[in-house]
């Protein structure tokens, strides 16, 4: 096998498993399910007293970390490697097993591992030096790839929150309060300025939307596309009653700009902007719609 090129895989990330439960935890939310398959799965694979868990962790220190300096960040990837090393693999192998087979029991499993992963390429690597490093399986050229996708992953600043850290604990939230913030706290809460509490329905729908659709950018589109107009004819309608003539001016030049800000044009991928924009006009109506009242 040495020498063969290793390949991916997202039945066995750890990391990627994870993920793709957090998504469908958020999706199953927005869709009303008191009790859902992907949270429970969380609890019981990802604590500190399974192997999942602690690879899962180690997962986590290599995303999420950031050292300016070449040699820490090289010293980090070594720790972790050797703990990783210690790990029960025969335990490991088993825990993922059943995982992935509770996963395929309760949904289709292709739509599940569907979903695109900005760190993709990071956990792909670490993967491969987690599983085949230490059997020698990787060839010299794949391991230098890998190694050094993460060092860079590691020594380059990160703008957005640890996010993966603060996931550790989303059971325990989403447990303990159902406030619509939660539907938000892993995909988008770095695009938002200030979380979103008391969300309507049709900003409920759109997040749905997204979350379900991220992998599916045409029919992501379609939707929006469909959404726009709607938006767009009941802010007309709303904003009739506005009989201040300043408010009125921008609500015009706000209506106007509907299609500028929220349209893909000729692209078929929906940016995170373009969803935020939209979230931001439903947020205009429900206040035009608070002012007739």
């Amino acid at each position: 096998m040495n020498g063969n090129k290793i390949k991916h895989s997202k039945f066995k990330n750890t990391g990627l498993i994870f993920e793709f439960l957090v998504r469908q935890i958020t999706a199953d939310i927005l869709d009303g399910k008191k009790k859902d398959f992907a949270l429970m799965l969380v609890k019981k694979s990802f604590n500190e007293n399974t192997e999942l868990g602690r690879e899962l962790k180690l997962y986590s220190t290599l995303v999420n970390e950031y050292f300016r300096s070449d040699k820490k960040a090289d010293y980090l990837i070594s720790e972790v490697l050797t703990r990783r090393n210690k790990l029960n693999n025969s335990k490991l192998r088993r825990e993922r097993y059943n995982l992935i087979k509770s996963i395929k029991e309760n949904c289709d499993v292709d739509s599940f591992f569907a979903s695109k992963v900005s760190n993709y390429k990071i956990y792909a690597s670490i993967y491969r030096l987690f599983e085949y490093n230490s059997k020698n399986y990787l060839s010299p050229e794949q391991k230098t790839e890998s190694y050094f996708n993460i060092l860079e992953h590691i020594t380059t600043n990160h703008k957005t929150k640890n996010s993966n850290t603060q996931l550790q604990n989303i059971t325990e939230k989403i447990s303990k309060d159902t406030d619509m913030r939660i539907l938000t706290y892993k995909i988008l809460l770095e695009k938002f300025n200030k979380k979103y509490t008391n969300l309507d329905q049709r900003q409920k729908d759109i997040l749905k939307h997204y979350i379900n659709n991220i992998s599916n950018t045409n029919s992501l589109k379609e939707y929006v596309e469909k959404e726009i107009p709607k938006i767009k004819t009941d802010l007309k309608k709303y904003s009739k009653n506005v009989t201040d003539k300043v408010v009125k001016i921008k609500l015009k030049e706000a209506i106007n700009s509907i299609d500028k800000f929220c349209g893909a044009g000729n692209s078929k991928i929906i940016k995170d902007s373009i969803i935020v924009q939209l979230m931001r006009y439903n947020d205009l109506l429900h206040e035009l719609k608070n002012y007739e009242k």
